[in-house]
């Protein structure tokens, strides 16, 4: 298994998988919060439609998790507030 890092830990994700994946797989099912009334976000619609899943990967601010394959030594940080 490979490994990314998410908010400064080591995270395994099997080939393949997408950031989303990764995550879910270890049981994240939220990882960002609305600005108003901070309510969980995670994987929604899992196909890039929609903006739940937003991360940061690498520096690159809002990210659609659900469509970025996992690649080893990724940086991935979560977001709060963003609703872009």
């Amino acid at each position: 298994m490979s490994e990314i890092v998410v908010d400064g830990e080591p995270l395994s994700f099997v080939e393949g998988q997408t950031v989303a994946a990764a995550l879910v797989a270890a049981g994240r099912v939220a990882w960002r919060t609305t600005r108003v009334g901070r309510r969980p976000r995670g994987v929604f619609c899992g196909i890039g439609v929609c903006f739940d899943c937003l991360v940061t990967i690498d520096g690159a601010r809002g990210q659609r998790a659900c469509l970025v394959p996992a690649r080893p030594g990724m940086t991935v940080t979560t977001e709060e507030g963003d609703d872009e």
